[in-house]
């Protein structure tokens, strides 16, 4: 149950600091980051491959896999895990893979798997509060980060923002209104998300990203997250004028999420 004026996104946060405590136990930080500065990504080599498939001309589409969400409780996939791979890689930019453990029931076992059946890019969608846990990204095959901005100071956007990028990690930066967008711009990210859904209390409302998208500049790239569950919402987002989505449920729910992610991606 929540604490009085607690919300989710501060019990997510709270455990998250639990858990990176266990993490570090295991591995400490400096034995990670040795890792880090050795891992390679065969077949990369450059660190600008998510922002790449993002840029790339007509609409970007982001696949997610989670087995789990606050909102919707757990997820019973339609399809299992290799198909659901070899779908997104033969209809998507890129892949989305929750690591957060507690409420997403997410693992990097999960991505480390998923690096192992895809050549796309591979975004960490967690929820990233310690420089630990983007040197673990390096090391467990991700391409790209998530920066929420909600749960960020100034700070450390900037901190972590260069962090990636000096170990080749793209960064999707997170945003749920006007004064989130300006901090965001800040730090010279170039893929600005737009979350639909309040990370408050977790309601979504999809004109949110209609509303936001004018205060993103056209030399960044702008991608609408969450509440992406129709044709009609495709087509609204589309006119909007956003570069890309990022889509969980609905292609969780698909008993055939590569066909479903060509026809939002292509319109047909």
């Amino acid at each position: 149950m929540n604490m009085p004026g607690v919300t989710i996104l501060d019990e997510i946060v709270a455990d998250k600091r639990i858990r990176l405590k266990e993490h570090k136990a295991r591995i400490s930080e400096a034995e990670m980051r040795r890792m880090a500065e050795e891992a390679v990504r065969p077949g990369a080599g450059r660190s600008d491959l998510f922002y790449e498939n993002m840029a790339k001309p007509g609409i970007s589409i982001i696949g997610e896999f989670k087995m789990a969400s606050p909102s919707l409780g757990d997820i019973a996939p339609k399809v299992d895990l290799t198909t659901r791979i070899d779908e997104y890689s033969a209809s998507a930019d890129a892949i989305s893979c929750l690591t957060e453990e507690d409420h997403f029931k997410g693992s990097v076992d999960y991505l480390k798997q998923i690096r192992a059946m895809t050549p796309l890019p591979i975004l960490r969608k967690d929820f990233m509060i310690d420089e630990y846990q983007f040197y673990e990204s390096k090391v467990i095959g991700a391409d790209a980060v998530l920066l929420i901005t909600a749960i960020l100071d100034d700070v450390q956007m900037r901190d972590f923002y260069s962090l990636s990028r000096e170990l080749g990690l793209g960064v999707l930066t997170e945003t749920h209104d006007e004064y989130e967008i300006e901090r965001a711009l800040k730090t010279d990210s170039r893929i600005i998300g737009i979350n639909n859904r309040n990370l408050k209390d977790f309601s979504i409302t999809l004109e949110n990203t209609g509303r936001l998208k004018k205060y993103i500049p056209d030399d960044r790239l702008t991608i609408a997250e969450s509440g992406i569950m129709s044709d009609a919402d495709v087509d609204y987002l589309k006119e909007v004028g956003v570069d890309g989505f990022l889509i969980g449920r609905a292609f969780m729910e698909a008993e055939d999420p590569g066909t479903l992610a060509k026809r939002w991606k292509n319109g047909s």
